[in-house]
């Protein structure tokens, strides 16, 4: 007997998206969609820092937000469901001056080939801490089935690829370090996916640390290894808000209670970021002792994340007042 088999058809985008900025954005700005269209082109996307229609002089770019990262690169995002055009094209790079974004995702229903050759040259020729994406978006039903999402990469920067399968900044082939440390993160979120965690996990990478959202753009819980000192660490990291930590400082005592542990409190006065951690001793190389690591740091960041996660967004809201 034959399999039955359903027909693959693809979707007007005007028939789910009616209006650009109504309906589309709006959809795209939401977790899941960012975290699609994330994962497509290889880059975390805050979820908690997106702005819709944020103004920059007498325009307003589509989405703003930041990269879910120790650098919190500022991104932008230009929505055009239609063939690309000369206007979108100069607004985009007004958008990114205007935000000083690092990361420029243009997404489309098609490309003309000017414009394809456009991003590629400005990938090309701008510095490397500046990354155009140019993205497709189509959507796909079986049958009756509800329709459903494909983002495809048009143009990236070069070597892209390369550079993300790596999670570093060189185009070297990965060493040794870096390979058991992508072991190391892939296992533990195995571990922690068998084991009910409220933790949200992303693309992991080659790399000492692996990051979680908390609920606020100017903080996040970072889980670290080191393999110089033989040490796994669980911290809160504030890239810029150094307002924020000597706030979470003066509550020392009683977020140490609600933790019932000593935390080490690290304000770097030299840079912008400042750290809350707790450390203890962990040798990523000894295989056979992960689990009771993969259990320490699933344990710590679940507190961190509610513990910190409260005080946090109880500061965000005084903010707003």
């Amino acid at each position: 007997m034959e399999p039955s088999l359903g027909k693959i058809e693809k979707v007007d985008l005007r028939e789910v998206w009616n209006h650009e900025a109504l309906d589309f954005t709006k959809w795209l700005a939401k977790k899941e969609n960012l975290l699609l269209l994330g994962g497509e082109i290889g880059i975390d996307i805050d979820p908690e820092s997106v702005k819709i229609e944020a103004e920059v002089g007498d325009f307003n770019v589509d989405i703003s937000a930041e990269e879910d990262s120790e650098e919190r690169r500022g991104i932008v995002i230009e929505n055009q469901l239609e063939q690309t055009n000369h206007d979108h094209l100069g607004k985009i790079i007004t958008y990114a001056s205007g935000h000083d974004a690092k990361i420029i995702i243009w997404v489309v229903e098609e490309a003309r080939e000017e414009h394809q050759r456009a991003i590629e040259w400005l990938n090309e020729n701008i510095g490397e801490d500046i990354t155009f994406f140019l993205v497709s978006v189509e959507l796909w039903r079986i049958g009756n089935s509800m329709p459903a999402p494909k983002f495809n990469i048009i143009s990236q920067p070069n070597r892209w690829a390369e550079i993300i399968k790596e999670g570093s900044d060189n185009l070297e082939e990965p060493s040794e370090t870096k390979l058991l440390q992508l072991d190391f993160w892939n296992k533990f979120k195995e571990y922690a996916g068998n084991n009910k965690t409220t933790l949200r996990f992303r693309r992991t990478r080659p790399q000492h640390w692996y990051n979680f959202a908390l609920g606020s753009s100017k903080a996040h819980i970072s889980l670290t290894v080191n393999t110089r000192d033989n040490t796994i660490g669980c911290e809160i990291y504030i890239s810029k808000f150094k307002n924020l930590f000597f706030e979470l400082q003066n509550k020392k005592e009683t977020l140490e209670k609600e933790l019932e542990t000593k935390l080490d409190w690290q304000e770097l006065k030299e840079g912008k970021a400042s750290r809350i951690k707790l450390a203890t001793l962990g040798d990523l190389r000894d295989k056979e002792n992960w689990p009771n690591l993969f259990k320490w740091m699933q344990e710590w960041a679940e507190k961190f994340q509610k513990v910190f996660g409260k005080h946090i967004r109880e500061s965000d809201l005084v903010a707003e007042l």
